[in-house]
């Protein structure tokens, strides 16, 4: 089905509220992307169209009108060019738009492979980190990323936009505080030598000096506070990234040390892949 948009009616407000409101779009349990990047990962891990958007008064690219005919969407919204710019996140506009569905959540969702690498991301307040560790999860190989705690939606567009795609590659659970702890010691039984990880900015354990070869969750804290209390507590080591002696930097933007971290266990593991 297709359906021409004139104006900011109902339909419009819809993608406004997607984009912008937590909460209704946890309701609708779709949520809005854009960029071909984005797009194409989508298409290519198996993740459901809801609606696609392009403008009725502009020719389409051939990329553009492949994946229309590929992807089966149940209904197609063509909108009057203005009014796709102004939904678009982009300083030059997006030629196409989709409404993609959520996917149920839960511990399911990760990859259990012989040898797990996860990570936990505790109370992230920052869209932008949670993106570029997505990015990072997916580049070096971990098998999942949990989000715990009250923080910024792992659905929200610029999390969704700084991800570069990987947002469609990396499973992503956002689990209650019990939960994650119940899943915690899930693994403990299921995987023996199974460890957990935490990151600390205090001088403690380098990073280097832990054995990362083995089943692993690292634990990354929110941005200003660190790992909560309980968190901690669950940590088998606090570990560390060092900085240089004459450095005025105490520790490192949290994706960044998240992606330092998961290159430590990259090149760990690396002898046993040969």
């Amino acid at each position: 089905m297709t359906r021409d948009i004139f104006s900011k009616n109902a339909d419009y407000q819809k993608f406004e509220v997607l984009k912008s409101n937590r909460n209704k779009r946890h309701r609708y349990g779709e949520f809005f992307v854009e960029g071909v990047r984005n797009l194409n990962q989508a298409r290519e891990n198996g993740w459901e169209f809801a609606a696609f958007l392009y403008a009725r008064d502009r020719a389409l690219s051939r990329w553009a009108q492949e994946m229309l005919e590929q992807n089966p969407a149940p209904i197609h919204y063509r909108l009057a060019g203005e009014l796709l710019d102004s939904l678009s996140g982009k300083e030059d506009g997006s030629e196409l738009m989709a409404v993609v569905k959520m996917r149920k959540d839960g511990a399911q969702l990760l990859r259990r492979p012989a040898n797990p690498l996860w990570v936990l991301f505790d109370r992230p307040s920052n869209r932008g980190n949670l993106g570029s560790l997505l990015r990072s999860c997916d580049g070096l190989g971990a098998d999942g990323l949990i989000l715990t705690g009250h923080g910024v939606d792992l659905y929200d567009p610029e999390v969704v936009t700084a991800s570069m795609g990987s947002f469609f590659r990396v499973p992503a659970a956002q689990l209650e505080n019990s939960q994650a702890a119940a899943f915690l010691a899930a693994m403990r039984e299921e995987y023996p030598g199974f460890q957990t990880i935490g990151t600390t900015a205090h001088r403690q354990h380098p990073i280097y000096g832990a054995n990362l070869t083995g089943p692993l969750l690292l634990m990354l804290g929110n941005e200003t506070d660190g790992l909560s209390y309980a968190f901690k507590q669950s940590c088998d080591q606090l570990c560390t990234i060092p900085m240089a002696e004459d450095s005025s930097a105490s520790s490192f933007n949290v994706a960044c040390a998240g992606t330092v971290l998961l290159y430590e266990v990259s090149r760990q593991r690396a002898p046993q892949k040969k």
